[in-house]
Order: structure tokens, then C-alpha cells, then sequence
């Protein structure tokens, strides 16, 4: 007996019996991708952020090189050190001759508001010193020509006054004439100079890697840093001064000075502040690790004048 004859029933097309299936997912390709991106940020900015150290002068913006250009100018000023000046000119990368670079720098600031302070002129003429003292000119030398300031001071000299005889009386007096006495120096109070920042201990701080430092930043009125402005520490027996913005890895605001273990120091920015109310004092600090460090201080001067 033959089998009755059952006719073969296809499935549908679109069954998931007889769907494509696809190698790739791209749903999980674009999740993965998220995923990956958004631990990689945290990590480098939360866990583990780029710290820059090391940084060479030739690496800074062209405004920044201006900055540090007008810091070495005030440095050399100080020190006298035409060999240390040139080097660091040189590592800033500011051209081919770099005596004749400070020139081009000086006259590009003078041409800006740079000049509207006194801090801006002093700069401009301490380069026009340097560049001229090495044969070298620029167009600042036309904006703002040099100007020998002439101090004149108003000497009060003391004069003879005479003493007038003392009237007739009966007693015979003995006729000595008339005898000068000396009158004293008038002394006329000034009203004190005014002063441009106003200097503060922000802090402390006890670290192995930065021990005994006094980290100063110089500020304008809003915050913003400000580069090429002299600081000056002094202690028993000896003082010292340095520049802001010659260490452009920490701010173009910041300056620092390693103290000696024991000593007390007083900062201040000359003419153009008091100095700080209390002393510095390198005196001993344990780490949070349990390590013998020198204390530090962050002191910081704010544009108030």
C-alpha cells in the first residue's frame, strides 16, 4: 500500500527560522565605542591627569614669550649676567639674534597699552638698556626716548637768630651783646607712598619634593597673572631678588626662593609694596608620610594701586 502523498510546506521568508543573520553588530560596536571613550576621559583627567614638567622656553606661545623675554630683562638688570641673559634668549628660541629680538620685543609693547603702567615702562626701558649697551636699536626708541629723571630736593639750612637784650632793670647785667642761638630742622610730614600690591602669607605647605620654598604669585586686580615683576627676599646678613614668569611650567605669575633651614626671611616687592607682616621661617615639618621636610609658604602680592 503506497503512502498518500503529503505536499511539502515551505515557511514563510521572513520567519526568524530563515532571517540573515549578520557577522557584526553595530549597536554593540557603537556602545563599546562609548564605553571605551568615557573610561578613557575619566582616567586621564579624574584618575591619572597629564602633569607638564620639563618644559623648555621654546614651547611656549608667541605671548607668552613675550612675557618671559621682559622676566630675563629683569633678571639681567639685577644681576649683571650678560652670559645668563643671552642663554636663556637663546633657549627661548625668539630669532637668529636675540640681543636684536629684545629690541623688535620692546617695540612691539611699546606700541600696546603695555606702557600705561609704570611697571610697563620700567620694563621697556630696562630692555632699551640691555640692547643698547650691545650695539642694538628698535623702533621703541622713538615711542618712548630715555629719560634721565633729576631728583630735586629742597634743603632747609639753619639760620642764626638773634636774642634780644632783656628789658632795663636795676640790677646791673653784664653787657655780653646779643648771643645766635640755633633754631632747629622744621619737619614737615609727607603722606606715605602709595603702593601698587599688597603682599599676604596664603598658605603653608610640608613636602619632601618641594621642601623650604617661598612660592610667590603676582596677580592684577582680577586674578590674572603677571610676569616680569621683581621680588625681593631678605634675611639676616644677606638679601636676594627674582623675577615672575621665568618658571612658565608653574604660571607666569609664579616665582619661588629656597630658603636655608633656620633662618627668617621678609618679602616684599621693592617700591611697589610693604613687606609681608611676619617673617618666614624655614622651620622643620613632618610629611604626611612621616618624612623630615622644611616648611614652604605661598605668598601671594595683589595689584591694588
Amino acid at each position: 500500500m503506497s503512502t498518500p502523498y503529503t505536499p511539502h510546506i515551505k515557511p514563510p521568508e521572513d520567519t526568524r527560522y530563515r532571517r540573515s543573520r549578520h557577522l557584526v553588530s553595530w549597536w554593540g560596536i557603537f556602545i563599546g565605542l562609548a564605553i571605551g571613550i568615557a573610561l578613557g576621559l575619566t582616567y586621564a583627567w579624574v584618575i591619572a591627569p597629564v602633569e607638564e614638567f620639563d618644559t623648555t622656553p621654546r614651547q611656549l606661545r608667541e605671548s607668552d614669550k613675550v612675557h618671559y623675554a621682559v622676566a630675563i630683562m629683569l633678571s639681567y638688570a639685577y644681576d649683571s649676567d650678560l652670559g645668563k641673559a643671552i642663554n636663556r634668549l637663546t633657549d627661548l628660541g625668539l630669532g637668529l639674534d636675540p640681543i636684536q629680538e629684545v629690541a623688535n620685543v620692546a617695540c612691539d609693547l611699546a606700541r600696546t597699552g603695555y606702557v600705561d603702567s609704570s611697571a610697563g615702562i620700567r620694563a621697556i626701558r630696562t630692555m632699551q638698556s640691555f640692547y643698547h649697551n650691545q650695539g642694538r636699536s628698535g623702533c621703541a626708541d622713538d615711542l618712548i626716548p630715555e629719560v634721565e629723571v633729576v631728583l630735586e630736593a629742597t634743603v632747609m639750612v639753619p639760620t642764626a637768630t638773634p636774642t634780644l637784650p632783656p628789658p632795663p632793670t636795676k640790677t646791673a647785667t653784664p653787657n655780653n651783646g646779643s648771643e645766635p642761638t640755633e633754631s632747629g630742622f622744621v619737619v614737615v610730614p609727607t603722606s606715605a607712598p602709595e603702593r601698587a600690591y599688597e603682599g599676604r602669607v596664603a598658605g603653608t605647605n610640608c613636602d619632601l619634593e618641594l621642601s623650604g620654598l617661598i612660592e610667590v604669585r603676582v596677580v592684577d586686580f582680577n586674578g590674572q597673572g603677571i610676569p616680569g615683576e621683581m621680588v625681593r627676599v631678605r634675611w639676616d646678613g644677606g638679601e636676594d631678588r627674582f623675577v615672575t614668569g621665568l618658571k612658565p611650567e608653574r604660571g607666569t605669575e609664579y616665582a619661588d626662593f629656597a630658603m636655608e633651614p633656620g633662618l627668617s626671611y621678609i618679602v616684599d616687592m621693592p617700591g611697589l609694596s610693604d613687606p609681608l607682616s611676619t617673617a618666614l621661617t624655614a622651620n622643620p615639618c613632618t610629611t604626611g608620610t612621616g618624612q623630615q621636610a622644611i616648611t614652604s609658604y605661598y605668598v601671594t602680592f595683589r595689584r591694588v594701586g
